[in-house]
C-alpha cells in the first residue's frame, strides 16, 4: 500500500467530496431543463444529493470492507499456516466484513 500522509488524504477526500456536490448540483440544473413530461420524475436537488448520498454510503462502506478484508485475510492467513484447524473459524471472519459490505448496497437501494 502506498504510504501516503493523512493530511493529504484528509484534503483529497474533502475536495473528491466537494467536487461529487457540485457535480450533483450541476446534473439538478441540466436535468430541470428537460421537459417535465420525458423524465419519470421532477428532477430536483434533493433526488440529486440522495443519489449523491447512496454512493458516498456505499464507497466509504467499500473502502472499510476492503481494509477490513486486507487486514484480516493477511491474519487469516498467518493463523491457518500455523494451526490449519482455524480455518473455518477465519473464514466466519471474512464472511462478516462482506457482509458488511452487502449492507451498504442494500441501504444504498433503500436511500434511492
Amino acid at each position: 500500500m502506498v504510504n501516503v500522509p493523512l493530511k493529504r488524504m484528509i484534503l483529497i477526500q474533502i475536495a473528491a467530496a466537494l467536487l461529487a456536490v457540485a457535480l450533483a448540483y450541476a446534473t439538478s440544473l441540466v436535468l430541470a431543463q428537460i421537459p417535465s413530461y420525458i423524465t419519470l420524475m421532477e428532477p430536483s436537488l434533493e433526488s440529486g444529493l440522495g443519489k449523491l448520498g447512496a454512493g458516498v454510503a456505499i464507497g466509504i462502506a467499500g473502502l472499510g470492507a476492503g481494509i477490513g478484508m486486507g487486514t484480516a485475510g493477511a491474519a487469516a492467513i498467518g493463523a491457518i499456516a500455523e494451526r490449519p484447524e482455524v480455518f473455518g473459524r477465519t473464514m466466519i471472519y471474512i464472511v462478516f466484513i462482506e457482509a458488511i459490505a452487502i449492507y451498504a448496497l442494500v441501504i444504498a437501494f433503500m436511500v434511492m
